[in-house]
């Protein structure tokens, strides 16, 4: 996979292809800019004092946080500048472990699917996407389905 030119279009892509971001810390800013924009106060992200009693014993990310910072990770390379044209789909998302303030994610993408469409501008793309933390372990995964731009 190319991108040092530019960015990829979908006949730029192969399956199997992979990227990693750079790595990103959450911190306590995230959390309550997170909360006013989404208007999701929930104390488990926003109450220190009742965040030690539940199974976490601290305030956790959203989850919506950790994959929002996510897609601005990815955007970050620049891979896809101008080429991408939809997030279509975002399929069998899972949260497998809580994020803390102080963690630190990055995000592995491999390519899984392509498919031409009947529009010769255009191409679907699927990614395997798994945002890990500092120690390498899988947060959150699932797959993004994107409309891609063709160079065709």
């Amino acid at each position: 996979m190319q991108s040092a030119n530019g960015p990829l279009y979908y006949e730029d892509l192969t399956v199997g292809s992979r990227f990693e971001t750079s790595r990103r810390t959450i911190t306590e800013a995230d959390l309550v800019r997170f909360a006013g924009v989404s208007g999701d106060f929930n104390p488990l992200h926003t109450d220190e004092e009742f965040a030690k009693t539940t199974l976490y014993g601290r305030r956790i990310a959203h989850g919506t946080l950790v994959l929002a910072i996510s897609q601005g990770l990815r955007q970050a390379i620049g891979h896809f500048h101008g080429t991408l044209m939809a997030l279509l789909e975002i399929r069998s998302w899972r949260f497998l472990k809580p994020v803390f303030i102080g963690d630190t994610v990055g995000v592995v993408t491999e390519v899984g699917e392509l498919r031409v469409t009947s529009q010769p501008d255009r191409g679907i793309v699927v990614q395997r996407i798994q945002i890990t933390n500092q120690r390498r372990e899988v947060v959150q995964e699932g797959e993004l389905v994107s409309l891609i731009r063709r160079k065709g």
